[in-house]
């Protein structure tokens, strides 16, 4: 076996342990909060996720999830990114994919299409200047019946690593159980949130 290979297969183990161990820590009922999150401005925050997004998209792409692919090609709902306190206070930034064609317009009542993906990725800024890509936070709505327990949707994180925490369909699925009884909060809008209106992109 080569060196290389070695590396390789020590680099495997170390991941799969350090994902082990984040998922066993972290509890059901919230995601991780920013003790100290950073009080940015739009153009402050602007800036620090144009520096990040291209990495980020190359981190996220490693967890070979489809759904999520070239999900910055897709249209974006907030004009700069704002801190979510239900994502851990950081900062993040709400995409749709083209079967999401209803997502900032829903009537009470109405639902999103079969195929639409929500994307919220997310950025981490500290009030001591640290900074460093976050999860990624991502939903699916899914065939009438799929999911009763979560109304038909999939919800599942990455993090910046490529490494898949969480997914209501498959893999750690009780790590998940939070975000959609956090979403039970907006029932009404097909259970999606959508961009706090100062940060909504005017059109």
């Amino acid at each position: 076996m080569s060196k290389h290979v070695i590396i390789l297969l020590i680099i495997m183990v170390i991941s799969a342990i350090v994902v082990d161990a984040f998922a066993q820590s972290q509890p059901f009922d919230s995601h991780i909060a920013i003790e100290n999150p950073a009080d940015l401005s739009k153009d402050e925050a602007r800036k620090i996720y144009s520096d990040l997004k291209e990495r980020m998209a190359s981190l996220y792409a490693m967890s070979d999830l489809a759904e999520i692919r070239d999900y910055q090609s897709w249209e974006a709902f907030n004009d700069a990114p704002y801190i979510s306190a239900t994502h851990g206070q950081r900062y993040v930034n709400n995409y749709a994919n083209v079967r999401a064609i209803n997502y900032a317009i829903l009537a009470e009542g109405e639902e999103l299409p079969v195929g639409s993906v929500l994307a919220k990725d997310s950025i981490t800024v500290t009030g001591d200047g640290r900074i460093f890509p976050g999860a990624m936070f991502g939903m699916e709505k899914l065939a009438e019946g799929a999911s009763p327990q979560t109304a038909d949707w999939r919800y599942f994180m990455v993090i910046p690593d490529g490494s898949i925490v969480g997914d209501t369909t498959g893999d750690n699925p009780d790590l998940m159980t939070y975000c959609h009884e956090c979403h039970l909060a907006v029932e009404d809008r097909d259970f999606t949130f959508f961009v706090p209106e100062d940060y909504r992109i005017q059109k």
